[in-house]
């Protein structure tokens, strides 16, 4: 079974960074999609970015470009959203999301193609 579990969420001050991990369970990381959403309070689902098998970087979001990057490490299989210079809009609960595609796939599945999901693991930017 697939499962995939977030950590390293808190609260933060504006102009921090903070790291966010995505461990996964039950499937080799290399063959895998994984993306990071999030969801304010009141607000829509963004997706925020992906890393594809092939550790490309897609559907980077406008709203964390520049700030925001993930990265893998398949011995650990797990995923990292990397965030900085965080923003008081940055405030929202963070998922991450694992799809096979396949070894050396350079995309990222939509997002209602994504079928394991974590719980989620808050962010608040707040001074």
């Amino acid at each position: 079974q697939v499962q995939l579990v977030e950590s390293g969420g808190g609260l933060v001050q504006p102009g921090d960074s903070l790291r966010l991990s995505c461990a996964a369970f039950g499937y080799t990381l290399e063959y895998y999609a994984v993306a990071w959403f999030r969801q304010a309070p009141g607000k829509e689902r963004e997706r925020v970015l992906c890393i594809s098998s092939s550790d490309s970087i897609t559907d980077l979001a406008d709203s964390v470009k520049g700030r925001f990057t993930i990265d893998r490490d398949n011995d650990k299989n797990t995923v990292y959203l990397v965030m900085k210079n965080l923003k008081a809009e940055d405030t929202a609960v963070y998922y991450c999301a694992a799809e096979p595609t396949g070894y050396g796939s350079t995309w990222c599945p939509a997002t209602e193609d994504f079928r394991t999901w974590g719980r989620g693991a808050r962010v608040t930017v707040s001074s």
